[in-house]
């Protein structure tokens, strides 16, 4: 196998685990979904462990709510935590889940 197509593969793996792309040749399809929300879940930890003032402010709404985002917008597997901690806050602002901020939370919620 050549390196073009083990790359072909694995961007059609990462799409079917992380945006809900169809399963490659090869792959059960329910065992694919049970990973992808293994995956889902843990990108909501470590976010939660980066952000942990979006746990305490959202308490038990939590959960919910990034899985609400995360479903329609699944993070890249080139992207970085950061940046999808920050477009989750701005997701949070937009539907009213966390209320505006002054200037200076926006910038701590979004400094990492």
């Amino acid at each position: 196998m050549t390196r073009a197509e083990l790359a072909r593969r694995q961007a059609e793996l990462l799409q079917a685990l992380l945006a809900d792309g169809p399963p490659p040749p090869g792959f059960d399809p329910s065992r694919l979904k049970v990973e992808a929300t293994v995956l889902r879940r843990k990108h909501g930890r470590v976010l939660a462990y980066q952000r942990p003032e979006l746990t305490e402010a959202l308490g038990d709404r939590y959960g919910p709510l990034f899985a609400e985002f995360n479903e329609g917008r699944p993070k890249k597997a080139t992207e970085r935590s950061g940046a999808y901690a920050d477009e989750f806050v701005t997701w949070l602002i937009e539907r009213g889940h966390l209320p505006k901020p002054k200037r200076r939370l926006v910038d701590r919620l979004r400094r990492r």
